[in-house]
């Protein structure tokens, strides 16, 4: 049984870090289940207040990376307030329009497009801000990465010991 339970905890962490490509998918929410599916089918002894006190810090500061991430990689090329919406709606719409692009193409056309629009700036430095909602785009994943990992070690520190 205890095969099946790991398969379970471990399949939810798995599906958190399909979250950092599918934003659609709640990765912090699959973490949490899993953390807690350990609780349910083993013990919550080991997870203590300190343990949720620091997996929440580690939760704000994954919403914030994901944030700051793109804010950063727009603003520095450029673009404006219109291309940082224009990124986030076309990182949620890109991957239902192009399955496995949409992702990548997604937050580039959405911010060219929005400073284009709103702005009316000329192609050339909407292309700069549809690039800066690129980087900013995968400087969140590879943070969220970072920080998911942490969360799973930490976690994993706490219980095997």
């Amino acid at each position: 049984m205890q095969i099946i339970y790991w398969s379970l905890i471990i399949l939810m962490f798995m599906v958190a870090f399909i979250g950092l490509i599918y934003p659609i998918i709640p990765s912090v929410l699959f973490i949490v289940i899993g953390f807690l599916l350990y609780g349910l089918f083993f013990t919550f002894t080991e997870l203590t207040w300190i343990f949720w006190m620091i997996q929440g810090l580690f939760i704000a500061l994954l919403f914030g990376a994901d944030y700051l991430a793109n804010l950063l990689g727009v603003k520095k090329f450029g673009g404006s307030k219109a291309a940082i919406w224009g990124s986030t709606i076309g990182l949620l719409v890109g991957p239902f329009i192009i399955p496995f692009l949409g992702i990548i193409v997604g937050p580039f056309i959405g911010a060219v497009l929005a400073e284009l629009l709103i702005h009316k700036k000329n192609f050339k430095d909407t292309l700069h801000a549809g690039f800066g909602s690129l980087i900013g785009f995968i400087s969140g994943v590879f943070a969220k990465g970072l920080i998911q990992l942490i969360m799973i070690a930490y976690f994993l520190i706490q219980v095997l010991r």
